[in-house]
């Protein structure tokens, strides 16, 4: 939790709040971290997207009543894997990168 704010004030991005699975104390793709966002953001399910690199992920807050949204990280795991960043139907959102999402999400 502590990195992820580092990196959000680092990086002057402003952020209304960072959630991560530690305020939980459990990890994704449990149910408890997607009711945290539900009860910490005080907003539906439907009206929180979870925006993620992998797809276990998404599918687990999409069942949860989410909405996703894909964005592609092809060298996440270096030049010489190839990680599965192909289209699904059931994305809300299929983002190349974060400015293709900001631009999908009228930004």
């Amino acid at each position: 939790m502590a990195t992820m704010v580092a990196v959000a004030k680092h990086a002057g991005l402003p952020f209304d709040a960072i959630l991560t699975a530690e305020l939980a104390h459990i990890y994704k793709p449990a149910p408890a971290v997607y009711q945290l966002a539900v009860d910490y953001l005080g907003c539906r399910p439907d009206e929180i997207m979870m925006v993620a690199c992998h797809k276990y992920d998404l599918a687990a807050a999409r069942a949860f009543g989410m909405r996703t949204a894909f964005v592609a990280r092809p060298l996440e795991f270096g030049p010489d894997v190839r990680p599965d960043i192909a289209r699904e139907d059931w994305f809300d959102i299929y983002a190349e990168d974060f400015v293709a999402l900001a631009e999908a999400l009228g930004a």
